[in-house]
């Protein structure tokens, strides 16, 4: 069991003042067609037992262990029991850490020891620190990481709650978690942004049309989030919607982030100049939005390459993901034409390249933030990766290029990219043929989002690397609302016996748009 964390009296009386964290995360709204759009969080009234507040959440899934969420209404101990039936015979125990406010309540435990490629039924309960009342448990259910060459299905997406789109009770809700839920994949990857934290909700919103879409609104949600309490609630928000519990609880995580965890377009070292801001300085904002973020979803900083976000995360023979953070070490949004400037930084481009070159995985998935070909712009500066020049790589498209340069002269096969950010779904095929830039081997990106957030696109692609749009579904007008569909998500699915890919774009109803199959090739 582990040391329990020093509780004192300053810690309790906080915890009670601030009703558990309510007032910020607006975790005691309802989410019911009747609820009342506006949200007000009073804080909570003791009760004789605790309460988990916002589900549970499972995240890093591998072949033996796995990293289970919890959040509590006060002051507790985390009990984690795993089981390889739903009746829980022969169940073991894990007690996790107790939940304080110094972390808003939160905290997770990974559970090893596990065997591969086999179903887990998990019971999570937290426990009063003095006595022996549990709360009432919260179920949920995982997939371990196979060993041998068995299927592999996952998904992927990104751009949660953004453009003002957010949790509709007219529609009940986030109703595109339970269609993904309904693929019974073995793991999500969200793609980043997976909070608006620079993005304030209204409670109502005037469609084009003439109809009303009505949001449900916390206090977080009312202004952009500054303070670290704020970046809580963006996270705690997502949560309230039913659909996301459900989803959270069978479906393990890989969370990487992008820029709305924080701001818009944001850069290291950049000064603000938005009057909705106090707090001017991103570096301030981004350390706690960084706290938040841990906090709030399952992602161990342990796991990260420096207690981080960037990370290679192992899922059988067959799968190697790589888990990008194209935000952290970006220089400044410039036009992009100087010969240099980064994206990955030099310490995460090393590793990546050398990463790439060590994996005997069939697949070598790189999860990017931001994608390699379209243009994604910062007013007159650039914001991604593609600086719109035709011609040699220049800015960031310098770096991307010794990535490519070392994935083809290390002769790494079966890379695909993956990535969300612009708000619609493509299929894009690389090729030295028709690229200004020829050293390196062909491959795809797929794009896929957004999740719940205004629809956007198609943006325009560069031709540096040669990219030719395959497939294309972008909606026909900028911010087309979550109700006029074109919200998107994508599938992974590997053959265990051949090795071989299929890749669907899929929309809110989960029916493919597109698919390709992929055969793999041998080193």
């Amino acid at each position: 069991m582990p040391e329990t964390p020093a509780l004192n009296r300053r810690s309790l009386l906080r915890y009670g003042a601030a009703g558990a964290g309510a007032i910020a995360t607006g975790l005691l709204l309802p989410t019911t067609a009747a609820a009342s759009t506006t949200a007000s969080a009073a804080p909570l009234i003791p009760s004789t037992r605790p309460k988990l507040s916002h589900g549970i959440q499972f995240g890093e899934v591998d072949a033996d262990s796995a990293v289970v969420w919890a959040r509590a209404d006060r002051p507790s101990r985390l009990l984690v029991e795993v089981a390889r039936d739903e009746n829980f015979r022969h169940a073991r125990k894990f007690w996790g850490p107790v939940l304080t406010p110094e972390t808003d309540g939160t905290g997770e435990l990974r559970v090893a020891g596990l065997t591969a490629g086999r179903d887990y039924h998990v019971r999570v309960t937290t426990h009063e620190l003095h006595g022996r009342t549990g709360s009432e448990p919260v179920l949920g259910s995982f997939h371990t990481a196979p060993r041998g060459r068995q299927d592999v299905n996952f998904l992927w997406s990104g751009d949660i709650v953004g453009q003002g789109w957010g949790i509709n009770p007219d529609l009940g809700g986030m109703t595109i978690y339970s269609r993904m839920a309904a693929l019974r994949p073995d793991f999500f990857l969200c793609s980043g942004d997976t909070v608006y934290a620079d993005g304030p909700l209204s409670e109502t919103v005037l469609l084009p049309d003439g109809r009303t879409w009505r949001n449900l609104v916390t206090p977080a949600k009312t202004k952009v989030a500054e303070t670290l309490d704020e970046y809580r609630g963006q996270f705690a928000y997502n949560l309230l919607d039913e659909h996301v519990r459900r989803f959270n609880a069978s479906v393990p995580q890989l969370n990487q982030w992008d820029d709305h965890e924080v701001t818009n377009n944001w850069y290291p070292g950049e000064i603000l100049d938005d009057a909705r801001y106090t707090e001017k300085r991103v570096d301030v904002l981004a350390e706690r939005a960084f706290q938040a973020f841990h906090e709030w979803l399952p992602v161990r900083k342990a796991d990260a390459v420096d207690g981080r976000v960037y990370r290679k995360v192992s899922y059988g023979p067959h799968l190697d993901v790589f888990v990008l953070d194209m935000r952290t070490y970006k220089g400044p949004n410039t036009p992009g034409t100087a010969p240099f400037e980064p994206i990955l930084g030099a310490a995460q481009t090393r590793w990546l390249t050398r990463e790439l070159d060590r994996s005997r995985a069939t697949w070598k998935i790189i999860a990017a933030d931001l994608p390699i070909g379209l243009i994604v712009p910062d007013g007159a500066n650039i914001e991604g990766v593609a600086n719109g020049q035709p011609g040699a790589p220049a800015g960031r498209e310098a770096e991307l290029a010794i990535v490519l340069r070392e994935i083809q002269r290390r002769r790494v096969r079966n890379v695909v990219w993956l990535t969300a950010d612009v708000h619609y779904t493509a299929a894009h095929h690389y090729a030295p043929e028709r690229a200004a830039f020829t050293e390196f081997s062909p491959f795809w990106e797929f794009v896929s989002g957004p999740l719940h957030a205004g629809a956007f696109g198609p943006n325009k692609l560069d031709p540096t690397f040669g990219p030719r749009a395959v497939f294309v579904n972008a909606p026909p007008a900028p911010n087309t609302s979550p109700m006029a569909g074109f919200q998107h998500f994508g599938q992974v699915k590997i053959d265990g016996p051949s090795g071989r890919l299929t890749v669907h774009l899929r929309d809110q109803d989960a029916r493919s748009l597109w698919s390709t199959t992929l055969e793999p090739e041998r080193r």
